[in-house]
């Protein structure tokens, strides 16, 4: 088996919401040493490529691609052996592609030859939806209790972790035990304003509650300074 890349200490992972990559490139420039990792999207992606990501991975941070895949068991096991040479640290894939899409990723990014593999995630419920919006489109139990869950279902599978809300951290750590990853979105430090996310809370709280990773675009990449934003947050957090 592949080993599974190393995280750096700092669990803060600057999200690179943009299709130019000369600005990508400027913030991972100017957040090396105060965050853990930074991420890249579909936005990125969609406009940069492949080519765009080793720009990023190049660097030298480590990098979570969260590209969502989500789609039937042989798509997505091709989708995730062609990202997984890119270098990036961490790969994401929707839990709700069931079983065997969530066995057909982890065993892509397993594949025999590859040195270091990157960290196979599962999406859960996105963090810019609540019980309403679940009920909209037909899942009519809470958002907490699906959340928990597709963690479950991701965890039998093999993969290493969720992307969850804060609002779950608890209830995942009760469920899949202290071993298995949780990446959150949804932070805000509180001097930040809350934006489009409607499960949030602070880096503090989120990180006592038990979060791996916390990934935070806005109070950091929309600062005029975004590596004092980072130090900033890093301070809060005790790194």
């Amino acid at each position: 088996m592949t080993d599974q890349p190393q995280l750096r200490a700092n669990p803060v992972f600057a999200a690179l919401d943009t299709p130019d990559l000369d600005q990508a490139l400027a913030w991972a420039e100017a957040l090396r040493g105060h965050v853990g990792g930074v991420k890249t999207g579909l936005e990125f992606f969609s406009a940069n490529g492949a080519d765009g990501v080793r720009r990023i991975v190049d660097l030298g941070l480590p990098v979570f691609l969260d590209l969502k895949f989500h789609d039937i068991p042989n798509t997505v096991a091709g989708a995730v052996r062609a990202v997984a040479d890119l270098g990036a640290a961490i790969v994401n894939v929707h839990a709700a592609g069931g079983p065997a899409m969530l066995a057909a990723a982890r065993e892509a990014a397993e594949r025999p030859g590859r040195g270091t593999r990157p960290m196979v995630i599962a999406v859960t419920v996105l963090t810019s939806l609540d019980d309403s919006d679940l009920s909209a489109v037909g899942q009519s139990v809470p958002a907490r209790d699906q959340v928990v869950r597709l963690a479950q279902l991701a965890q039998s599978e093999g993969l290493d972790g969720v992307v969850c809300s804060p609002a779950e951290i608890t209830a995942i750590r009760a469920a899949c035990g202290a071993d298995f990853k949780l990446i959150v979105p949804g932070i805000r430090p509180s001097w930040a304003a809350t934006g489009d996310q409607k499960r949030i809370t602070t880096p503090a709280q989120a990180r006592d509650d038990g979060a791996d990773i916390l990934v935070i675009g806005r109070p950091i990449t929309g600062a005029d300074d975004p590596g004092a934003a980072a130090e900033r947050i890093a301070d809060e957090l005790g790194q």
